[in-house]
C-alpha cells in the first residue's frame, strides 16, 4: 500500500467526509426484507462465482461478528497472514474458510442471527467518531484510515452484497439514489490510488462523471510528485480526460462485476484517451 502524498495534510487528498452513519439502520432492514422475501430454492443460485445466495449471508455474518470483536470489544487474536501471503490472498483466503464453516447452518438460522448482529453493527457505526483512525482500506491506498472512509466502506460491503443478492433471484439493482449516492461517492475515493501508476504533468486532471440523481463528478488532479493525485474540486477550464458513465456501470466497475474495457465500451469519453483508460482500472474492494 502507498503511503499518503506527504505535501497534504490530514487525509485531504481523499476529498471531503463521507458521513455514512444514517444509513446503516435503512440499509440492515433492506437486507433483511430481502433475505426474508427468498424462497427455498432462491438460497441456493450463485450470487457471485463459487458463492450462493446462502454463501453471501454467511460471508456478512462473518462480517459482523469480525467488526463488533474487533471494534466493540477489542478482541485482537484471530487468523494472521502466512509466510508470503498477500493481503488479497489472506482477506480471500479467511472469507473461504468462514463460509466453508457455515455450510451447515440454515438459511433461517443465518437470517436470524443476521438480524441479531446486523442490528449491533448499526447501533455500532451510528454512535462512531468520523475522525478517529480505523482500519485501512487498501484499494484507497491509506491504513490507517479515517473512521468516515472505513464506515462508509462498510456500508458499501453490505449494499453491494445485497444487490448480488437481488440480481441472483431475478431482481434488478435496488433504485433508491439516497443510499447508492453515498456507495458512489465512498467507491470514488479509489481514484488517487487508482493513477498511483499513472504519471502527468502537476495539476492534470481527471474526471469521472456519473449523471442522475445518485451520481455526481469527480476530479483527480496530479500533484507535483509523480504519481501522486489527488481529489479536488475542478480548477478553471477542461480537464485532459473526462469519462461519464451511467450509475450502473459505474458500481459494477468498482465492484468488478464488469470489467474495464466493458465499461470503457459503455462510457462516454472526452479527451485522452489514455488517462481515461488509467481512471477505468478502479476497483473499490480487496480484488
Amino acid at each position: 500500500m502507498n503511503p499518503p502524498p506527504d505535501d497534504l495534510p490530514n487525509h485531504s487528498w481523499l476529498g471531503s467526509r463521507i458521513d455514512a452513519r444514517p444509513l446503516f439502520a435503512r440499509e440492515h432492514a433492506a437486507l433483511m426484507a430481502t433475505l426474508r422475501g427468498l424462497e427455498p430454492a432462491d438460497w441456493r443460485r450463485e450470487a457471485v462465482p463459487g458463492w450462493d445466495v446462502r454463501d453471501v449471508a454467511a460471508h456478512l455474518l462473518g462480517d459482523c461478528y469480525g467488526r463488533l470483536s474487533r471494534d466493540r470489544d477489542g478482541h485482537q487474536t484471530g487468523p494472521a497472514l502466512a509466510p508470503g501471503e498477500t493481503l488479497e490472498a489472506f482477506i480471500h483466503r479467511i472469507n473461504q474458510e468462514w463460509v466453508d464453516a457455515h455450510r451447515r447452518v440454515s438459511p433461517a438460522a443465518l437470517t436470524d442471527a443476521l438480524d441479531l448482529f446486523g442490528a449491533q453493527v448499526t447501533r455500532l457505526f451510528e454512535a462512531a467518531d468520523l475522525d478517529q483512525p480505523s482500519l485501512g482500506v487498501s484499494w484507497a491506498g491509506v491504513d490507517p484510515a479515517p473512521m468516515w472512509l472505513d464506515c462508509a466502506r462498510e456500508l458499501t460491503e453490505f449494499w453491494t452484497h445485497r444487490q448480488q443478492i437481488r440480481h441472483a433471484t431475478g431482481q434488478a439493482t435496488d433504485p433508491a439514489p439516497g443510499t447508492l449516492s453515498v456507495v458512489l461517492d465512498t467507491f470514488l475515493r479509489a481514484l488517487p490510488h487508482t493513477l498511483r501508476e499513472t504519471h502527468a504533468a502537476a495539476d492534470t486532471q481527471i474526471q469521472i462523471h456519473i449523471p442522475g440523481p445518485a451520481g455526481g463528478t469527480w476530479t483527480a488532479i496530479a500533484l507535483a510528485t509523480p504519481g501522486r493525485w489527488s481529489l479536488a474540486e475542478p480548477d478553471a477550464g477542461s480537464p485532459a480526460a473526462r469519462v461519464t458513465l451511467d450509475a450502473e456501470t459505474a458500481w459494477r466497475l468498482c465492484t468488478r462485476g464488469i470489467e474495464p474495457a466493458t465499461a470503457l465500451a459503455r462510457a462516454h469519453v472526452d479527451g485522452d484517451h489514455q488517462l481515461a483508460e488509467a481512471a477505468c482500472q478502479i476497483v473499490s474492494i480487496v480484488y
